[in-house]
């Protein structure tokens, strides 16, 4: 089964929606059940990819071929859309990219099963309370303090910006990458989203006729998708080559206000 990686990079903030409120957050973002990391479905990339075609000039027989029709399955196999880097304000210096062990062993694992040849980095080890990364010996993340335990490899910067279209973005990553323990992780990725207040104004008297707090995953936040071929056809090709004209995706709600764009990388994989 041939397959690919997909490294995206959010250039604008990211609404991949619910579809339910929690608590005062009217629409949150996707999340998934067991860890809570905000996540896009794979079925709503899917669909992003299947609009990019529509988009982009592939004709109908081709995308039913690839994407599939209601009542038969597509070639192309796309699995979620995967968490790599939260982007995370610090008080005293550019915001860091941050992540955690728990990450870095999903994407290893993705790696691996998809065939690509970065799967074989060492995994980093770090207590709670303590970070990896360049800079001081202390680092203030929102209202909470870290202290410096070590560097990350240049190994690991290395893989990561594999997984960036942009060279002067991947250039950033060996001085705000920071990984934190998986539990200090969770923390950032429940509670550091942005939520942002909208409202429908009446068109006469211009007041409010309908105020909702709707949450997002900020720009720059790093995401991996993996998709397959699972009849060893074209069906990668295709979407290479749609992706070599034009190397963004619109996901999730906000279209119209210019929300949810991904810069796309793709990483070769082998046979799965």
């Amino acid at each position: 089964m041939k397959t690919m990686i997909l490294g995206l990079l959010a250039e604008t903030p990211i609404h991949p929606g619910a579809g339910q409120d929690t608590g005062f957050v009217d629409l949150p973002v996707a999340r998934e059940a067991a860890t809570d990391y905000p996540v896009i479905v794979g079925s709503s990339f899917k669909g992003a990819l299947l609009n990019h075609a529509r988009d982009n000039g592939l004709e109908e027989a081709k995308r039913d071929q690839v994407f599939g029709k209601q009542d038969r399955a597509g070639a192309l196999l796309v699995s979620d859309v995967r968490l790599v880097l939260l982007p995370v304000r610090s008080l005293t210096s550019h915001y860091k990219w941050v992540t955690c062990p728990h990450l870095l062993e999903r994407l290893k694992r993705d790696l691996s099963r998809a065939g690509c040849d970065g799967a074989g980095f060492s995994m980093p080890n770090v207590e709670r309370g303590k970070f990896l990364g360049a800079g001081e010996a202390s680092l203030y993340l929102e209202e909470r303090n870290f202290a410096k335990s070590g560097d990350v490899t240049e190994e690991l910067t290395a893989l990561l910006e594999k997984l960036i279209a942009h060279a002067e973005t991947q250039a950033r990553i060996p001085r705000q990458l920071v990984i934190l323990h998986d539990d200090d992780f969770a923390w950032f990725a429940r509670f550091g989203l942005a939520v942002q207040a909208r409202n429908v104004l009446d068109d006469e008297k211009k007041t409010s006729q309908n105020l909702w707090y709707e949450e997002c995953i900020p720009p720059d936040s790093l995401f991996y998708a993996l998709l397959a071929d699972r009849n060893g056809g074209t069906a990668l090709e295709t979407i290479a080559a749609l992706l070599d004209n034009r190397p963004y995706v619109q996901v999730g709600g906000n279209e119209t206000i210019g929300q949810g764009w991904l810069a796309v990388r793709k990483w070769e994989g082998g046979d799965a």
